[in-house]
């Protein structure tokens, strides 16, 4: 059983910056996407990110493209997510997941396997 672990959400002010990290208890594997979502009270899992583990191809929601990045981290079973330029509708709850078997942009939550159990991001304006 793969276990997820997100760290590093917090409380920032609009305008700041946060790095969310993904630790995999096992490796990830090149037919992997690792993809970050959020969600909010009331609200469905929303895509926010996705990188194509073998080629790094990323994929990022309209609403981000530009302010986040993800990345893979030097090991073989990190994944990070730089925010940059926060925004008070970018408070939730983020989640990272391993779609083990990704055949397409990873974009949708149906489509993974595994997830974290979540870590807080909130955005004061």
């Amino acid at each position: 059983q793969v276990r997820l672990v997100e760290s590093g959400g917090g409380m920032v002010q609009a305008g700041g910056s946060l790095r969310l990290s993904c630790v995999a208890s096992s490796r990830i594997y090149s037919s992997t996407a690792m993809g970050w979502f959020r969600q909010t009270p009331g609200k469905e899992r929303e895509f926010v990110a996705s990188i194509r583990w073998s080629t790094g191809r990323t994929y990022y929601a309209e609403s981000v493209k530009g302010r986040f990045t993800i990345s893979k981290g030097s090991g073989a079973s990190t994944v990070y997510l730089e925010m940059n330029d926060l925004k008070s509708e970018d408070t939730a709850i983020y989640y990272c997941g391993e779609d083990r078997y990704a055949s397409g942009y990873s974009l949708q939550a149906s489509e993974y396997e595994y997830w974290g159990q979540g870590t807080q991001v909130t955005v004061s304006s």
